[in-house]
C-alpha cells in the first residue's frame, strides 16, 4: 500500500518511556491526526517517521520500501518527506520563492523556478514572491510554508501543530485551504495536534493517544466522537457531566430519568458521562419528562450558551450540570425549566 506505515515502534528518553508500541498506517490522499496532549510522543513519533529522530525499535515504511528499522535509518532528504513546524520555520534571509525553491535544488533552474511558482499559485502567493517572510502575515507564512514543503513532490507530509500560531478567524480559513491543497496532491498526511475541532475538521481518522505512549482509540471522527472507548477519551472533547451510581434493571435511575446501562449487569458500579450539548433545556409549562431545574447561571458564547442548572428534586437534587443550546439563553425570564438527556451525548463505563 502506497503511504507511511509505523510498526511497533518504541521510544525512551533515558528511563522514560515516550512512546510503546505504536502502529499505524496513513494511505495516499488520507489525512490521519495523531490526538492527545501535550507530551504524550506525538511529536517525537513525528520526528522518527521523518528521520530526525532515530528509530530505537520497529519499523517506518514508506511506499513500501523500509526508511528505518534495526541496522538501517536513512536521512530525511532520502525519505521524500516533507515536514511543516510549528513555527513554520521559514528562512528570514530568503524571499517567499527563494523559500519555496529551496528543496528543489537538484532540479535545473528553470524547472525548479517553474515549480516553485506552481506552488506558490496553488497557495494564492504569487504577489508575495518578492517578499521576505518578516512582511507576512501568520496566514501568509503558515501557506508559504505548506508551498515549500509540497515544492519537493513529497510522498508523505508530516505537520506538526501547523495553525496553533494563528488567531482563530485565521485558523478557520487557513486549515480549509490547507486540507484542499493536501487532498489535491493526493499526499500522505500525518498531524498531530492536541486541538478536538481541528483533528475533527481535518483528519479522514483519528489516532487518539494517552499519556502512557499508546493509541488508545482509532477511527473516523464521528467514532471518536460519539462512540468514545473511555472515560479519558470523552473528557478530550471538553465538559463533561458526571453521575455515578448502580445497574438496575438494565438502567440507572436519575433525576433526568432512567438511563439506559445496557450490556451492564445489575448491582454494578455504573459512571454516565453526558456532554454539555447532550442536556436539553425547554420550557417546562405543560411538558412532562425530565426533570425541573434552576438557572444559575448563562454565558453567551458565540452561536451558543453554556447553561448552568441545578436539578430542584429527585436522587440528585441540588446538583449542578452544564448544558450547551444553541444561541442566546436569557435567564432572567420567570418561567419553568426541564432538562432531558439525549442519548447520543451520553457514554457508560463500569465504574472502579
Amino acid at each position: 500500500m502506497q503511504g507511511l506505515h509505523l510498526v511497533g515502534v518504541r521510544h525512551s528518553y533515558d528511563s522514560t518511556k515516550v512512546l510503546d508500541t505504536i502502529s499505524l498506517t496513513v494511505p495516499a490522499g488520507e489525512l490521519v491526526c495523531l490526538l492527545g496532549p501535550s507530551g504524550c510522543g506525538k511529536t517525537t513519533l513525528l520526528r522518527i517517521a521523518a528521520g530526525m529522530e532515530r528509530l530505537q525499535a520497529g519499523r517506518v515504511t514508506i511506499d513500501e520500501r523500509a526508511v528505518a528499522e534495526p541496522g538501517l535509518q536513512l536521512p530525511p532528504e532520502d525519505r521524500q518527506v516533507g515536514y511543516m513546524f510549528q513555527d513554520y520555520a521559514l528562512f528570514p534571509h530568503l524571499t517567499v520563492f527563494e523559500n519555496v525553491a529551496f528543496g528543489l535544488f537538484r532540479q535545473d533552474k528553470a524547472v525548479a523556478r517553474k515549480r516553485a511558482m506552481a506552488m506558490l499559485e496553488q497557495v494564492g502567493m504569487t504577489s508575495h514572491a518578492d517578499k521576505h517572510p518578516h512582511m507576512l502575515s501568520g496566514g501568509q507564512q503558515q501557506r508559504v510554508a505548506l508551498a515549500r514543503v509540497l515544492a519537493p513532490e513529497p510522498r508523505v507530509v508530516l505537520l506538526d501543530e501547523p495553525f496553533s500560531g494563528l488567531d482563530s478567524n485565521m485558523r478557520a480559513r487557513i486549515r480549509e485551504q490547507t486540507l484542499s491543497v493536501l487532498k489535491h496532491t493526493n499526499v500522505a498526511t500525518l498531524m498531530v495536534t492536541h486541538d478536538t475541532e481541528e483533528a475533527m475538521f481535518m483528519a479522514d481518522r483519528i489516532k487518539v493517544m494517552g499519556e502512557n505512549g499508546r493509541i488508545l482509540q482509532s477511527g473516523s471522527p464521528e467514532d471518536i466522537y460519539y462512540k468514545p472507548v473511555d472515560e479519558y477519551v470523552a473528557r478530550l472533547f471538553g465538559p463533561i457531566n458526571v453521575i455515578d451510581g448502580v445497574v438496575s434493571g438494565g438502567a440507572l435511575e436519575s433525576s433526568f430519568g432512567s438511563i439506559a446501562a445496557a450490556g451492564m449487569e445489575d448491582g454494578a458500579p455504573v459512571r454516565i458521562l453526558m456532554r454539555p450539548e447532550g442536556l436539553i433545556l425547554a420550557n417546562g409549562d405543560g411538558e412532562t419528562g425530565g426533570a425541573l431545574v434552576d438557572v444559575v447561571s448563562a454565558h453567551l458564547l458565540g452561536d451558543n450558551s453554556l447553561v448552568r442548572i441545578r436539578l430542584r428534586s429527585g436522587v440528585h437534587k441540588g446538583v449542578e450540570f452544564e448544558a450547551r443550546i444553541v444561541g442566546a439563553f436569557d435567564p432572567t425570564e420567570k418561567r419553568k425549566i426541564r432538562a432531558r438527556v439525549d442519548p447520543r451525548h451520553v457514554f457508560r463505563y463500569p465504574r472502579n
